[in-house]
């Protein structure tokens, strides 16, 4: 599911004939602390809302082990962790690529 809203969504719409525009990116508080190892890019499945302040925050929607369908289902958007990039703490700054049709 990951890899079709990344990379096969904005090709499939242009096969179409669809005229694609590119997904909207945000930068989003993590609301806790993630684990990461640098060397690859990891996208996890979020629920991406409204921080007090006015701003974006994020949190992950629990095990995102590729074959737990309910943090997919369960999300509004993708954290998007980059290659070099390593640990997340709390309320650090992170990629965030939403869903169509996010309410926020």
């Amino acid at each position: 599911m990951v890899t079709f809203y990344a990379f096969v969504r904005e090709a499939l719409l242009a096969m179409a004939g669809a005229a694609p525009q590119p997904l909207p990116w945000l930068r989003a508080a993590c609301l806790q602390p993630l684990r990461k190892k640098a060397g690859r890019t990891e996208y996890q499945r979020g629920i991406v809302s409204r921080a007090p302040d006015g701003g974006w925050q994020v949190q992950i929607t629990g095990n995102q082990g590729s074959g737990i369908l309910s943090s997919m289902s369960q999300a509004n958007g993708l954290v998007v962790l980059g290659h070099e990039q390593g640990d997340v703490a709390i309320g650090e700054l992170v990629d965030v690529m939403p869903f169509e049709g996010m309410n926020g």
